[in-house]
């Protein structure tokens, strides 16, 4: 015969099961939803799966934007850069107003199979305040950007650059 204090043990464990079932699906449905976010020189180093999604950031190098017309929808091609590496980005659609060579964006997608960031979506906003913090870091580690100074020189020209003291 169950006791009163059995049957509040039974409902204890029932109900703690349940709650533990409901924290593993949401779990389960946060992380199948995650999109990470990388720059370019952890792209570079990390390889990323063909079609896994996640989030570029940096900024749009100088000299890369090129887009091209087939039909009514515009592709554009261009480069995100973070002063160390530079990640080629293809990106069909109307790109944001602020969207411009040297300005800090963040583009969504997953790379292609050949090796390109295929973009999904490109979110621009005016100065670097937008970026990460993680790239805007990257970039003045490299002691030869300073968003303050303006647009930054293409990556290819950076090897060549002096690196200022105390940046």
């Amino acid at each position: 015969m169950r006791t009163p204090k059995k049957r509040r043990l039974y409902l204890v464990l029932l109900g703690s099961l349940c709650f533990g079932a409901a924290v593993a699906l949401t779990l389960a449905a946060f992380s199948s939803t995650l999109t990470y976010f990388l720059s370019p020189r952890q792209v570079e180093a990390q390889s990323p799966p063909v079609g896994q999604s996640f989030r570029l950031g940096g900024i749009v190098e100088a000299g890369s934007v090129h887009t091209t017309v087939a039909g009514e929808t515009p592709t554009t091609h261009f480069d995100i850069t973070d002063g160390r590496a530079a990640v080629p980005v293809s990106f069909t659609g109307v790109l944001p107003d602020l969207f411009r060579e040297g300005q800090g964006v963040v583009a969504i997608g997953a790379m292609a199979p050949d090796r390109t960031f295929a973009a999904d979506e490109v979110l621009a906003k005016h100065g670097a305040a937008y970026m990460p913090k993680d790239v805007e870091e990257e970039l003045r580690k490299s002691g030869k950007w300073n968003p303050k100074y303006g647009p930054p020189p293409s990556a290819a020209s950076w090897n060549d650059l002096p690196v200022k003291a105390g940046s």
